[in-house]
């Protein structure tokens, strides 16, 4: 079974166990998710299968876009409400500065990636050393925030929603906290959903329960996306059925016998049914080179 499965994930299940799961209804050995979602958040998890695994690091959109929830005055180790309580500070910021503040963050921002968080460390995941008591030393990211827009606020209680479009490798956690610390008062995550992922949305997404209903049923393939889909972003170059016999069987081909853009880059190549064979590459030669090789 190949393609990709588009999960709401629940909360309070890690991202590993969720493609577990999926793994067991689809009966599909060979699983993996492009983006981990904490197990307290829910939405978009791109899931893909068999031989869509291959296309994992292709993907041309890695940018994300949550939903996310604060409560200023409250600071934890884990930056969000799951963890263990560390200070409470008076809060006396007007939803009005927590907006100016907020635009601050829009554009390239330098992160530290928590503790509590997935990126390893010279080959321990920070997560387990932060379990153990242990901080070390972590270095600064550069990541991009492109819109942050305040959806509800709780002046009184100091709680606000936010719909936050940003790179991939952007923690909101830390943007909360960061937020929190210059606001003077700390901040804390209280919930979040991702709503977009590898250019796919939320609406576009199913349940585990709705995806175990399709497995009973035997609708699993209508709700399977197939991986060309998620490659959109990449040109089409359509070749002749000898040159996609070749392309299959890994042979470049030759770049006066094609028609294709005038550019370089990563191209989505078809036979003449129409049916995608796979990702070919164009650079400064003469040829289009094999890239990835779709095996379905």
């Amino acid at each position: 079974m190949t393609g990709i499965i588009l999960l709401d994930k629940p909360k309070e299940i890690t991202s590993f166990g969720a493609v577990a799961r999926v793994r067991r209804i689809c009966s599909e050995k060979k699983c993996g998710h492009t983006g981990t979602l904490d197990p307290m958040a829910t939405g978009v998890l791109t899931i893909m299968l068999g031989g869509a695994t291959r296309f994992c690091e292709l993907l041309p959109s890695h940018n994300k876009a949550y939903i996310a929830s604060f409560r200023l005055g409250t600071v934890t180790d884990t930056l969000d409400i799951t963890g263990k309580i560390l200070e409470t500070r008076a809060v006396d910021s007007t939803a009005e500065q927590v907006k100016d503040k907020l635009n601050d963050f829009i554009g390239e921002i330098s992160q530290l990636p928590p503790m509590y968080s997935a990126v390893s460390v010279d080959g321990q995941r920070l997560y387990d050393l932060a379990r153990k008591g242990i901080e070390v030393e972590r270095k600064a990211r550069q990541v991009t925030v492109f819109s942050i827009e305040m959806l509800s606020e709780d002046e009184e209680n100091g709680e606000y929603t936010v719909a936050v479009e940003c790179s991939s490798g952007t923690y909101i956690r830390t943007l909360i906290s960061d937020l929190g610390e210059e606001l003077g008062c700390g901040a804390v995550m209280t919930d979040l959903r991702r709503t977009k992922a590898n250019g796919f949305s939320i609406e576009n997404a199913v349940t585990l329960e709705q995806l175990s209903e399709a497995a009973e049923n035997g609708t699993l393939n209508e709700i399977i996306i197939p991986v060309d889909k998620a490659l959109e972003e990449y040109p089409i170059i359509k070749v002749t059925a000898a040159q996609a016999k070749r392309f299959s069987n890994g042979g470049e081909l030759d770049l006066q016998r094609l028609k294709y853009p005038r550019m370089l880059g990563y191209f989505r190549i078809y036979d003449p049914e129409n049916k995608f064979i796979g990702l070919g590459e164009i650079g400064a030669g003469e040829s289009l080179t094999v890239k990835r090789v779709y095996q379905g």
